[in-house]
């Protein structure tokens, strides 16, 4: 059984030392961050055999080695692959459009953005979108042209059309 009292206790009792130990272990803050947030994780779906561990703290401690450990071997293998491959290509920001029109779409409801960019980015079709969606297809046809009558209005003298799909993506 979990104790949540004792759990917080031990957390509120280790949680700075395990951290700086994260950062000490991969020597990035954020990184630590998350790695310690993942061992106190486990350790609470565990804390009812973890709670009578003789050093629970140490038993901690080894986690966040292990997640290091995996972390690194991912990264590395990242590494092998863009030397076999080559970096990436660069990706430029986007277009002052680009921005507008993401910002216009998130004022829209989710289901009327959702709509449009199944029919603009994916090349969906209504009847694709209804299936997709588990609705008729008048409703996507009523979601796409309000989804559209709504970004004229937020987007005064930009031309949807103009704008590049692959600048939103």
């Amino acid at each position: 059984m979990r104790d949540a009292l004792s759990f917080d206790d031990f957390y509120r009792s280790t949680s700075a030392r395990t951290l700086r130990y994260g950062r000490a272990v991969v020597g990035d803050s954020g990184e630590a961050q998350d790695l310690v947030q993942e061992a106190y994780a486990r350790a609470w779906r565990q804390w009812g055999k973890l709670a009578a561990h003789p050093a629970p703290e140490a038993w901690l401690r080894l986690v966040v080695s292990r997640l290091a450990t995996d972390r690194w071997r991912r990264s590395r293998g990242w590494w092998l692959a863009i030397s076999r491959t080559g970096r990436p290509d660069v990706v430029r920001p986007p277009g002052e459009d680009s921005v507008l029109l993401v910002g216009a779409l998130r004022q829209l409801p989710v289901n009327q953005r959702q709509a449009l960019a199944l029919h603009y980015l994916f090349d969906m079709s209504v009847e694709d979108i209804a299936r997709e969606a588990r609705v008729p297809a008048g409703t996507v046809k009523s979601w796409l042209s309000r989804g559209r009558s709504r970004l004229a209005e937020l987007l005064p003298g930009v031309s949807t059309e103009e704008l590049e799909v692959n600048d939103v993506a």
